[in-house]
């Protein structure tokens, strides 16, 4: 009775995650003549923030990545800039009424 135990990061869809139980399964069959009705297949899926590898987190690295910086050294975090904060501006949020221009006045 074949137990297998895949884990992964967590982000895989619920289609993957079909794909894989209907693949492992005939991998098995296929290379260990195992029947599918006794083989299991369990996903556990784990967050990335407790995922090491590298010496750091996978969520370290895919930061980095998303960011095109290296990948951080052995228990470093990724060297990624956040963007500034807007100033606030010393001017009014609402915009100041145009002045209007009056032509020549005229005469009744």
């Amino acid at each position: 009775m074949p137990y297998v135990r895949i884990e992964i990061t967590d982000g895989a869809t619920y289609e993957q995650k079909l794909q894989l139980y209907k693949e492992t399964t005939e991998m098995l069959m296929r290379i260990l003549n195992k029947k599918p009705e006794y083989t299991f297949v369990v996903i556990e899926e784990v967050e990335n923030k407790n995922w090491g590898h590298m010496g750091t987190s996978v969520h370290e690295i895919r930061m980095a990545q998303a960011a095109g910086v290296p990948v951080p050294a052995m228990g470093q975090k990724a060297d990624v800039k956040k963007p500034a904060a807007k100033k606030a501006s010393k001017t009014s949020a609402v915009p100041e009424k145009a002045s209007l221009k009056r032509g020549p006045t005229r005469k009744a």
